[in-house]
């Protein structure tokens, strides 16, 4: 399927720039410069093996209105490459997601999709291995109880707030939203984090104990903010 949307330059570069990382290092990152960013009681629906990086492109859901309004036409201005980040308050009653939505969204190569609510048809997700992080799994549908309110506007996704263009950094540990402006400060502290770990985790196969390889490297220091 062709898309004439294309991630802009900048979105490509801020990607890019967390490649290799995974949510653990990056809310080290997030809490050494003072950032909230993780998302509470949001996981993953499979154990992945990578981490999902894309801008957030963020939809919100409210209780529907009558006549009800549409629930998912929005997917059409998703860019390849994205994370659609949904905000429907929470709700565990019913779906913002199923099968239909993951099958357009693998098409369109849209990177995952991120719910403060539930999504269903698990086993389509599954066996074609697109990214889904959720806070359940629900198979009542969202229509005639819920509808879009609105798109690119800010979204909250456990306790934390999602502005569209934000990063989605989401694995099997969970997911991380790193606000744009700070994405490659993340990135940096992040990848000197983890170069510590790394070196620690080398003194400790050479014999050192954990507790002489950590104060030599300063491991009780990494996450304290500055």
């Amino acid at each position: 399927m062709t898309d004439t949307r294309q991630a802009s330059i900048e979105d490509q570069a801020l990607v890019a720039l967390f490649e290799g990382l995974d949510t653990p290092g990056v809310s080290d990152a997030m809490d050494k410069l003072g950032l909230h960013g993780q998302a509470l009681g949001i996981m993953p629906l499979a154990n992945y093996t990578r981490a999902v990086v894309g801008p957030a492109f963020t939809v919100k859901y409210v209780p529907a209105s009558d006549p009800p309004g549409t629930v998912g036409d929005f997917i059409d201005d998703v860019a390849p490459g994205d994370v659609v980040v949904i905000d429907n308050d929470a709700r565990t009653d019913c779906t913002v997601w199923g099968d239909i939505m993951t099958q357009y969204a693998g098409l369109r190569g849209i990177a995952g999709t991120v719910i403060d609510g539930v999504c269903r048809d698990v086993g389509k997700a599954l066996v074609d291995g697109y990214p889904m992080f959720s806070a359940g799994r629900f198979m009542r549908t969202g229509k005639d109880r819920v509808q879009v309110e609105s798109v690119n506007a800010p979204v909250a996704i456990g306790t934390v707030r999602v502005v569209a263009r934000d990063i989605v950094v989401a694995d099997a540990n969970g997911v991380v939203i790193v606000p744009r402006g700070r994405a490659r400060e993340v990135a940096a502290t992040a990848r000197k984090i983890e170069e510590i770990e790394s070196r620690i985790r080398d003194q400790i196969a050479q014999g050192k104990t954990l507790g002489e390889a950590r104060a030599a490297l300063g491991y009780h220091k990494l996450q304290t903010k500055e």
